[in-house]
This record gives structure tokens, C-alpha cells and sequence, in this order.
């Protein structure tokens, strides 16, 4: 990560785009204390990705054979030795 001032970053916006662009992040300073950072927009989920992995862990738990899901089941489970 790299550091300019504001006046700096003013007068080469452009510049600095462009590495953010690469992945870089850009933090910006105004008397020499952080105020601002440039980071690049990345999407933070992926719903397509997300569904795939949850057919995938749909599959496997199928393919275990591991019966219904019983919540007061995990409930007492979890509560075991916690009194």
C-alpha cells in the first residue's frame, strides 16, 4: 500500500486509479494522518459460486447417508456440560 497526500493525490488521480486498478490499494493522508483509502471494487459474494457450493455440500451430505437433520437433537449436543 502506498501513501500520498491529499494535494498529491488530487493532482494525480489518474495515476493512482491505474494502480488500483492492478490491485493495488492507496491510502491517502492529509497532514500526514490517514483519512482515505482507494481499494479496488471487487464483488463481495458471488451468488452463483455460493449455489454451487451449497449443491455440492447438498451432495455430499446425500452421498453420507447421514439421516434427517434434528436441531433439538444438536441443540442437546451443544448444551452438553454447560451447566
Amino acid at each position: 500500500m502506498i501513501e500520498v497526500g491529499a494535494f498529491e493525490a488530487k493532482n494525480k488521480l489518474g495515476s493512482l486509479l491505474d494502480r488500483v486498478e492492478r490491485g493495488e490499494e492507496v491510502r491517502i493522508t492529509r497532514h500526514g494522518k490517514p483519512f482515505a483509502r482507494l481499494v479496488p471494487d471487487i464483488p463481495s459474494h458471488d451468488i452463483d459460486q455460493a449455489l454451487k457450493a451449497l449443491d455440492e455440500i447438498s451432495a455430499m451430505a446425500r452421498k453420507a447417508k447421514r439421516g434427517p437433520f434434528v436441531w433439538e437433537e444438536w441443540k442437546a449436543y451443544r448444551d452438553e456440560g454447560r451447566k
